[in-house]
């Protein structure tokens, strides 16, 4: 007996000592990322906020753009969990750059360029150009990204743009050395000795932490930056998830030849978004803007003729994708009439065109909207960390449908719709009280005209009965719903009365929705605008002969939209767009010719769904 109680003491004893000494080894093991299902999970550890590093830093980059004769550095803030310092723990970065972290200059009468004159005259008045007030305190640049991402276990970089808040430099809204900064930061992140720890002195800083696996992401100009990093093709830059980003100035300020402002901020132009960014340091302004903002961007903007040229060539990012490798989740609105839906359009067609890794993303609202959690969570786990969950396997586009939130996406197997193709609509008279849309040329027509008057917002035209001042066509009454999606495309012929005109087309679902909860979208299915100076080119004018036809072929904005039964497909014509063209005196007439005049959808399922839709 005495031996058992013996044994059992001894028993008890060892049991102790293991325990003791396995949860020792439990609170001394390192903290590490976990993965569920291809996404990086939270991790207690890492879901420290009181404990982790925040610091910021300078990174040296390899242009001078404020004239000292100094390399220029950009102001660096890195957040990270406390054990990249105490455990060698090295982790991916996700990093945002941007114009706007040190504030932005107001937008009082005059900031913006005077939009009552006639195409193809210079505007009439000088605009004021506003200063910046550098805001925000120090260290800290930003907190956007970091509560969502330090806890599943990633560093946080955030950098502010040439010429803005504690960087060097000067804005140029889309020049070279928007691409070059944050490929500094990049290489600074993947191992070079270019850190600082200020912005003048010469005592230098790693990234111990930094596992050189970077992915950028961001909204609007926040997410044109990856882009821009993205097209140099640094080497640590893994993966990009830009949301609603400018890819092209020209086509932000511009469409087709025509002067055309960004929905909502009627007169801005590329040195208007200078101004309003420029809150770098106040001793290097003038010098900026005369090289940048009173030369540059004077001579190549050209608020004349709105033609295509070097300067904005140079702005383009389609125009330098070459370089580019990181594999690319584009996300946008296809009512996003501030930065268009062709700016990801253009980019997503043009990277899988590379054999990239893509994805894409629409929802059907407005500016901005990131893709899902899920979606982000699976991409950069993928191309960050490493993990092999397929992602590069998953359908190619996600499109929210209508009356869906924008968690719950569709998936398809690319955008626009494989199964779609292009059906050709043909113009029948009467267009200044209901025109025909149909499938079925008409017999030779005359042609027939619009009074052009700026006075008359497009909603309005679009639900008027009758109008001399806009063509209406309008295809029969769907008996099934149609699904558009892709480019749909106008050919149209046309004369003036003028030498300059705008010229614009809204496509509409009709009858007009109204009432609580309809919005815009519920009535507007895309829209286009384009110079009749430029039927050739877009990159060259040629005054309009009045009464002389000239043809026009070009796009309308992306979409991917399903039509109800009920509802009719209607192609509105009109010269001046007040919320997004010059504001000309009115009397200008529009001749359109309805026999050279036709309209091409992309409906899913071809021209037998279409033919089914109205039969």
């Amino acid at each position: 007996m005495i031996n058992i109680k013996l044994r059992s003491r001894k028993a008890i004893c060892f049991s102790l000592l293991f325990i003791a000494a396995t949860s020792s080894a439990i609170a001394q093991e390192k903290a590490k990322p976990v993965f569920k299902d291809g996404e990086a999970q939270i991790v207690p550890a890492f879901d420290t906020p009181d404990k982790w590093l925040r610091h910021d830093l300078w990174v040296e980059t390899t242009f001078d753009t404020d004239g000292d004769g100094k390399l220029d550095r950009m102001h660096v803030s890195v957040t990270r969990p406390f054990q990249t310092e105490t455990e060698g723990l090295k982790l991916p970065i996700i990093y945002e750059t941007s114009p706007y972290f040190a504030g932005t200059a107001g937008t009082a009468p005059g900031t913006f360029w005077d939009v009552k004159h006639e195409v193809g005259e210079k505007p009439p008045v000088a605009r004021i150009h506003p200063d910046v007030k550098r805001i925000g305190k120090r260290p800290i640049i930003s907190n956007s990204l970091i509560r969502e991402w330090v806890k599943r276990g990633y560093i946080i970089v955030h950098s502010s743009s040439p010429g803005t808040g504690l960087s060097q430099g000067s804005p140029t809204v889309g020049g070279l050395n928007e691409s070059l900064a944050p490929k500094a930061v990049i290489e600074w992140l993947s191992g070079k000795d270019n850190g600082f720890t200020s912005p003048d002195g010469n005592e230098k800083v790693k990234a111990f932490w930094s596992t050189g696996n970077v992915g950028m992401t961001g909204t609007s100009y926040n997410g044109t930056l990856p882009l821009a990093a993205a097209t140099t093709g640094v080497e640590g830059l893994k993966a990009i998830i830009p949301v609603a980003p400018n890819t092209s100035y020209y086509h932000y300020y511009r469409s087709n030849g025509l002067i055309r402002n960004p929905g909502g901020y009627l007169g801005e132009d590329i040195d208007v978004l200078y101004d309003f960014i420029h809150s770098g340091a106040e001793d290097k302004r003038a010098y900026n803007n005369k090289t940048v903002r009173d030369e540059e961007m004077a001579k190549g903007m050209d608020r004349v003729t709105g033609d295509y040229n070097d300067f904005w060539a140079g702005r383009d990012y389609l125009n330098a994708m070459k370089p580019m490798k990181a594999a690319l989740l584009m996300s946008h609105g296809f009512n996003d009439w501030n930065v268009m839906p062709e700016h990801s359009y253009r980019i997503y067609k043009a990277a899988e065109a590379k054999g990239l890794p893509v994805q894409i993303y629409y929802h059907q609202g407005g500016h901005g909207g990131p893709p899902p959690m899920k979606m982000m969570n699976r991409w950069f786990t993928r191309y960050l960390f490493g993990i092999q969950n397929d992602v590069e396997k998953d359908p190619k586009a996600w499109i929210v449908r209508e009356k869906e939130t924008n968690a719950n996406p569709t998936s398809y197997a690319n955008y626009p719709n494989p199964n779609a193709s292009d059906v050709k609509l043909y113009l029948g008279a009467g267009g200044n009280t209901h025109g025909n849309l149909s499938t079925t040329k008409p017999a030779k027509q005359i042609s027939e005209k619009l009074i052009d008057d700026v006075s008359f917002a497009g909603k309005d035209l679009a639900k008027a009965e009758k109008s001399d001042h806009r063509l209406l066509y309008v295809s029969p009454i769907l008996k099934e719903a149609i699904h558009l999606s892709g480019l749909a495309q106008l050919t149209v012929k046309l004369a003036s009365s003028k030498p300059a005109a705008n010229f614009s087309v809204w496509l509409v679902a009709l009858p007009w929705s109204e009432g609580t909860g309809v919005k815009l979208m519920d009535n507007v299915i895309t829209r286009g605008w384009a110079d009749p100076q430029n039927s050739k080119s877009i990159s060259k004018s040629s005054p309009l002969t009045p009464g002389k036809f000239v043809e026009l072929k070009f796009n309308l904005q992306p979409d991917d939209q399903i039509i109800p039964a009920g509802k009719q497909i209607a192609l509105m014509i009109f010269s001046s767009d007040r919320e997004f063209t010059l504001w000309p005196k009115a009397g200008t007439e529009i001749t359109i010719d309805l026999n050279g005049t036709s309209l091409t959808l992309p409906v899913v399922g071809g021209a037998s769904a279409f033919d089914k839709a109205i039969k």
